[in-house]
Order: structure tokens, then C-alpha cells, then sequence
């Protein structure tokens, strides 16, 4: 069945939820040869590398249950505004000389003021033009006119994530709804932004609802798709959830391929929980990283990434999605 399915794919068929719970009967070696060979057909052996900067960290006002940077949790995080302008640039031109291919400013809160958001579109600029890099940014649920100024600086993709299944997300967040990052999705594609937008695994959530994630993100046709090891964070609502199985997050990744043959799946952060730092991942359908720093959990270090790359066949280059 498995063998057909895959044929079907490679000849332009669209998976049905149906197709997947039939593929989720299948031995999870037999499920990830699969999707690692649409890997190949859609999407070859370039692997994108991109990496992150926390710009600005803790404070925020919104009850992500799983976050480290909500100001209603006690964790201990190092909390500051927008980091000045020339940290911002070291860390990018440092990431490229390591082999990122983007660089994303990341900021915690629900929005970035619109003078925070002047400083982050000149910083865009720079890093584009004279560093030479990809830009991305991820700076909250954006008005309109907040997301044209960024157009117009030059961003190469923005990013939100759903992070869970519609029917899950009420359990993991009540500041924000699930359409409000819909809503915001959307309004990115109709100015003409790439939306890069995933989820975290293992908050609770069940596979019907990865499911679930992966049929929304394909409905919006998402360029990129980072997937996050949900890592407990103490003094948080989930900091005592019990960490998935490698098992389940290899099969979690081989659904996302099959549903989303074409695009960018990203390993994110948690991969420090694993043994092997997520090799068997890409070997599961995974054609792209967040390297190097995290956000207030640690990450895999660049160097030790591009290493395992060239050592696995893959050459670091840009993949359209």
C-alpha cells in the first residue's frame, strides 16, 4: 500500500487524512524510507540551514503554556529589550561564516511597537544587502501596515507559528486564538510574504492532531514547516509533560513529508533531547535545520551540523518550497 501511495505522490496525488491513518499502521523503518524518498524526488539533497537571534527576550503578556517568555511564569529567563543594532549584526555575520543560509530576528510579545519595528527593518536591510544573507523575522502577530514596512525593507519570509491542531489549541494558549494566526497568515500571502509556520511536538497533543496541523499548513500553502521536540521548561504549565519517544517523532516527521511533499520540513529546537542530534531525522524526510542558538533553550551547535550534512550527502542550499 505504501509503495502505491508513494507512486501516487510522485505523480501529483494529495494525500486524504484517510491515506494517513492507514499509513500510520505501518512499521515506522517502512513509514520513514517513504517519506525520506519523496525527500529526494520533491526536493533533492539540499538541506536548508537556517539560524535565529533572540532579539528580544521575556516580558511577553500572552499564556503560552509552554513558553519560557511569558511574564506570567517564574523561569528564571534572562529578560531584555531589543538587543542594539551592531549584537544583532555580529551574530548574523558569525552565523553566515558558519553556513546559515538565513537569519531570522526573533522577538518575544505579542507585537513589536512600530519604533522597535523601524529598527528591525534597517537591520533587515543591512543583513540582506551587505551581508548577504536571507532575512526572515518573527516579531508577533503584525498589522497590515506594520507587515508592508517589512516588504518593503526586503524580508525573505515571516514567520508564526500554529503550533498545534485547531481543537488542541485551546489547551496550550487563551491570550491569542487559533484563527487570530490564521488570520495573520493570510494576511501575510495577500501582501505577497513567504509564511514560514509549523508547530511543537509533544505538548500533550495527540497524532490525530499533527495530523490535523500538517492538512492546515498544506490548506495555506506554507513555504516552511519547522518542527519543534517540545522541551518542558519548570515553573511553566507543561513543565512536567513527559517527553516523547524518538519513535513517535520520526513517525510525526514522515507524516508531515508525505502530506507536504514539497516544502521545507525543519527540524527547530529540542534537538539536544535527542542521542544523535536528529540524524535519523534526516533521514525521515527532514530537509532543513534551525542551527545554532535557540531562544532560551539551547541548540545544536553550527559547525557540528555542517559536518553532519556533508557527511550525510547533503549539500547547504536554498529550497523554494
Amino acid at each position: 500500500m505504501i509503495q502505491a501511495l508513494y507512486k501516487d505522490i510522485v505523480n501529483g496525488y494529495k494525500v486524504s487524512i484517510k491515506d494517513i491513518k492507514v499509513l500510520l499502521t505501518i512499521d515506522t523503518e517502512t513509514l520513514t524510507f517513504y517519506s525520506d524518498k519523496l525527500r529526494q524526488i520533491f526536493c533533492g539533497n539540499n538541506f536548508d540551514v537556517c539560524s535565529i537571534i533572540n532579539a528580544k527576550s521575556g516580558g511577553c503578556g500572552e499564556d503560552c503554556k509552554f513558553c519560557a517568555q511569558s511574564a506570567r511564569y517564574h523561569t528564571g529567563i534572562k529578560e531584555y529589550d531589543l538587543l542594539d543594532d551592531d549584537t544583532i549584526i555580529k551574530q548574523a555575520l558569525i552565523n553566515k561564516e558558519k553556513g546559515a543560509l538565513r537569519f531570522s530576528i526573533v522577538a518575544s510579545g505579542k507585537r513589536l511597537s512600530n519604533v522597535e519595528l523601524q529598527r528591525v527593518c534597517n537591520l533587515i536591510k543591512i543583513i540582506k544587502h551587505d551581508i548577504g544573507l536571507l532575512i526572515c523575522c518573527s516579531v508577533g502577530l503584525l498589522t497590515k501596515d506594520q507587515l508592508i514596512e517589512l516588504k518593503k525593507a526586503g524580508i525573505d519570509m515571516v514567520h508564526n507559528n500554529l503550533e498545534t491542531s485547531e481543537s488542541y489549541f485551546p489547551n496550550i494558549c487563551s491570550t491569542h486564538s487559533f484563527n487570530d494566526k490564521i488570520e495573520f497568515i493570510n494576511l501575510c500571502h495577500n501582501i505577497g510574504l513567504n509564511v514560514c509556520s509549523g508547530g511543537i511536538v509533544g505538548l500533550g497533543e495527540s497524532m490525530d492532531d499533527r495530523v490535523q496541523l500538517a492538512f492546515i499548513l498544506r490548506d495555506l500553502d506554507v513555504k516552511s514547516i519547522p518542527i519543534n521536540i517540545f522541551s518542558p521548561i519548570p515553573n511553566t504549565p507543561l513543565g512536567n509533560t513527559q517527553l516523547l519517544s524518538y519513535d513517535e517523532i520520526l513517525r510525526s516527521i514522515a507524516v508531515f513529508r508525505f502530506v507536504l511533499p514539497t516544502k521545507v520540513i525543519r527540524f527547530a529546537g529540542g534537538r539536544l533531547l535527542l542521542d544523535d542530534y536528529g540524524k535519523k531525522g534526516i533521514h525521515s524526510g527532514i530537509n532543513g535545520f534551525i542551527s545554532g542558538s535557540l531562544l532560551t533553550t539551547n541548540g545544536v551547535d553550527m559547525d557540528y551540523d555542517v559536518h553532519l550534512l556533508q557527511n550525510s550527502g547533503y549539500s547547504i542550499g536554498i529550497i523554494k518550497g
